[in-house]
This record gives structure tokens, sequence and C-alpha cells, in this order.
């Protein structure tokens, strides 16, 4: 019970406070003029590196993903408040909020802390969150909060659960980011935790995380507070998908609800498309909902799953999962400049909550683009001077791609084959080792792409809390 008293509690003082800033809600917006889009794509641990691998996956060394054909570019700072290395949960409540937390919390104040040290342990057990209900900070305002107070429609596309950190920092406040049970409650506008700052709810909501909506009793649900959010959600005024052809049925208007997957999306490569809508498809219908509204629209689109391959050290799905997240901010694009010619009331970023380790051994002969035929960036390395396949001290051949940690990390290393190396199953080699899917986050500098209303501004080396200001500035929250 205090669990959900404090979420009302905060959700309600959020809801007076976006109010009194943002000039009233949804039915008394701001002054009256050309709607204004704000569209955020983040591509979760997509480092300039794995930007670059994928650029040769896709197109060859001298081709562009639609990421380089942004005309404003930054790079940016991703430490948190307490890591060099940033998680999801930081980095997204960086952007979404200007605030600098610490690694696994969601859209809180600075003095917010993810660990009990009285008991030695995390908040968290599972999906059940067991944070405090008081004293442990206070939530902080979200751009898409401000943009609901602002009469804006708002949207959340991911290839993840919803309810992951990537996402989850745009609509919800929380300790720590494991607390996907009590995330998931604050998107239901019917029920208890709702998170009141988002109005009537957030109009479009597509991705997976089916599980942590339904009750244990429900096959596959996670909740053991026996609450069926989907059913809640409905009697709210969502229309609700779970699969390709659902997906394809709702209606034109009105609020959307797909999850299409208990926990994350299919990876690009193993997506059954007759199942599972694309994270292009989606953005596309995404953008199609909410173009209707007079104020403009906020809509969060995440490439989640390009972190998951990489932690995972698989590869080929992370470069597929970047490109199908290239196509998504190509496709949004083009449907914005049919809405808005010119994007002079649009701002459309594409950037990364993190880096990654992934990294390109040196002097490899150039591939070109991967095709059935030809594994390009994903094979063996060849010298650039006489094509000659490269070798280790051993003697041993050994790929262009490798990690700097994960769970492929041999005493001895082995002889390799580029059709062996080219399976999508394929955990390519680490420097350092670590338990499966362990592979880790990296701390370097990520990229940020800009498009259309302010986007000049987003030049130099930039803090990611910085961005958050700078997009408030061009909405003018």
């Amino acid at each position: 019970m205090k669990r959900r008293l404090f979420s009302m509690t905060y959700g309600l003082a959020l809801a007076a406070g976006l109010m009194t800033a943002c000039g009233g809600g949804k039915d008394n917006a701001a002054a009256a003029g050309p709607p204004k889009n704000l569209l955020f794509f983040v591509g979760s641990g997509l480092g300039m590196t794995t930007m670059t691998a994928a650029r040769i996956y896709s197109v060859g060394e001298d081709g562009e993903l639609t990421l380089d054909t942004l005309p404003e570019t930054a790079f940016v700072k991703t430490y948190s408040a307490n890591s060099q290395v940033s998680d999801s949960a930081a980095a997204m409540s960086a952007y979404m909020t200007g605030v600098k937390g610490n690694n696994q919390i969601l859209s809180m104040s600075p003095n917010t802390s993810a660990y009990d040290l009285a008991v030695g342990k995390d908040y968290v057990l599972g999906a059940e969150t067991t944070c405090p209900s008081t004293g442990n900070g206070t939530a902080a305002i979200t751009l898409l909060e401000m943009a609901t107070a602002g009469g804006l429609a708002t949207g959340i596309v991911t290839t993840t659960r919803i309810t992951d950190a990537t996402t989850a920092a745009s609509y919800a406040h929380l300790c720590h980011r494991d607390g996907e049970n009590a995330i998931a409650a604050q998107m239901s506008p019917k029920g208890a935790g709702f998170n009141a700052a988002l109005g009537n709810g957030v109009d479009v909501i597509l991705g997976g995380g089916l599980r942590h909506f339904l009750p244990k009793s429900a096959a596959g649900g996670l909740r053991t507070d026996g609450r069926d959010l989907v059913a809640e959600m409905k009697v709210a005024g969502y229309s609700f998908a779970s699969n390709k052809a659902e997906f394809g049925a709702l209606p034109a208007t009105g609020k959307l609800l797909g999850l299409f997957n208990a926990s994350h999306m299919a990876f690009d490569l193993d997506r059954d498309a007759t199942l599972e809508p694309s994270l292009s498809e989606m953005t596309g219908r995404a953008i199609d909902q909410l173009k209707a509204n007079t104020k403009g629209m906020f809509l969060v689109v995440a490439g989640g799953r390009v972190d998951h391959a990489l932690q995972a050290t698989l590869a080929r799905k992370a470069l597929q999962d970047t490109v199908a997240f290239d196509e998504a901010i190509k496709v949004a694009i083009a449907r914005m400049q049919v809405i808005d010619p010119g994007l002079k009331n649009t701002l459309i970023i594409a950037t990364a909550d993190h880096d990654n380790t992934l990294l390109l051994n040196g002097d490899a002969a150039r591939t070109g683009k991967t095709t059935d035929s030809s594994p390009g960036v994903l094979g063996l390395l060849r010298s650039y001077v006489d094509n000659a396949i490269g070798k280790d001290a051993d003697g041993n051949p050994y790929t262009i791609i490798g990690f700097g940690n994960g769970e492929n990390r041999l005493a001895k290393r082995a002889k390799l084959s580029d059709s062996q190396v080219f399976d999508k199953n394929y955990h390519q080699e680490a420097t350092i080792p670590s338990a499966e899917d362990g592979g880790g986050r990296g701390g370097a500098d990520v990229f940020l792409g800009a498009i259309g209303m302010g986007a000049a501004n987003f030049v130099g080396v930039l803090d990611n809390t910085a961005v958050f200001g700078l997009i408030r500035k061009a909405a003018g929250f």
C-alpha cells in the first residue's frame, strides 16, 4: 500500500507542477500555433564503432546510413553520477530529465539510491519493487511529461520490453530499473500506481514485455498483485494487439497498446514477420496515429536490442538490429516531411544511450557490404597488402570484429573459418572473459545526429544532460 501511495503522490504532484509550468493539461494547452513534433531515436549501446561496422555491413565502406546523412552532428558524453560507464537507466534519464543520476535509477533526483545500505542489497528483487515510500529521492520531470502537459500526443516504440530502462526513463520514476511490474503499473490510467503526469496515458505504446502486464495466473504473466493491466488499459480506452495480424487491424484513431512478446521482441535476424512487426513498421504506425493531434507529438523510438546483441557478443545480430534502427529513422523522416515539409516545426534526434566494447581490428582489407556469399566485416581479417588471412602469435586466424569483454575468451585460440564466424549465433571473441551475455557497456562518447527545428544547436561535445535542455528549448516547454 505504501508503494502505491508513493506512486500516486508523486504522480499527482508532477501533474500539478507540469500544468503550472506548461500552461495546463491537454484540454488547456499552450498558446495556439503550428504543431511541434519531437522525435527522439535512441540506439541502445550503439557506439560509434558499432555504427561504423553496421555501415560496412549494410552498404560498404563508402556507403551511407541514414544516420550519416543527418545534417547536424555532435558527440555526447554519457558518464553517470556514480560511474564512468553509464547504464541505460542513467543515460536515458539524463536525456529525458536533464538530471545526472546514478546507474539503475529511472528519472529521479540525484540523491536517489538503487542500493539499500542498511541491508546491503539492491532495493529490487526481480520484477517487484521494494523502494522505500519516502526518503529516497523525488521524481524528475521528463520531456514526455512536459509534452503531455503541453497537449502533445505521446508515443513510445521499442524492440525491447516496454518496461526496459531505455524507454521506461521517459515515462516512469523508480529507484531501480528492474522493478518492471511497478514500471508497467505507471502506464495504466485506471489503476493504482499510475503516473498522473501522463494525463490520460501515453497515446501509443508498441514493443514487448507482455509478462509485466499480466498476473501470474495468466500464461507467461509475472505480476504477483493479480492485476491484468491489459484489461485495465482496454477499459481506459486502449485498443490492444499482441501479434502482427492484430497490429494491422488496430483502429486508425485512439490509443494503442501493442505488446508483441512476453519479454523482448526478437532480434531482427530472428524475427518472424508474420508474428512481430518491424521497428520501422511500428514507428510509421505510431507517427500515423499521433499526427492528428493539432498540438504535435513527442515520440520516443528505441532500437533496444542492439545493446542485447552486443552484450552477448553476437555481432551479426547487433549490426542487423542497427540497420533496422537506421531504417526506422529513414521512415520517420520521410513521414514527417509529408506532415511538415522542410521539418520547420519538427525536430528529429538520433543518438545512443551509451557505448559498447565492440572493436574493429586494424589493417583489414576493404570487404564491401555483407552478402549471402560474403561475410564482409563479420569475416576473418585479411591484410590490405596481399589479402592474406591475418594470424595471431600462435598462427591462428582472427576476425575483423572483436570485443573488449564477453563470453568467448579461450585460454588458447582455435582455428576459425569464415563460415563459422558468419553464423548469426557466433559469439565474437573477447579480450576479457565474462559470463554468458555478460559483455560490458563502454564509456566512450556517442554520436548524435539531428535534423529540423532547432537542430543547428546540437554541435560540438555535449553532456547528455545538455541534450535535454536543447530539446526543451526547441519545443518551447
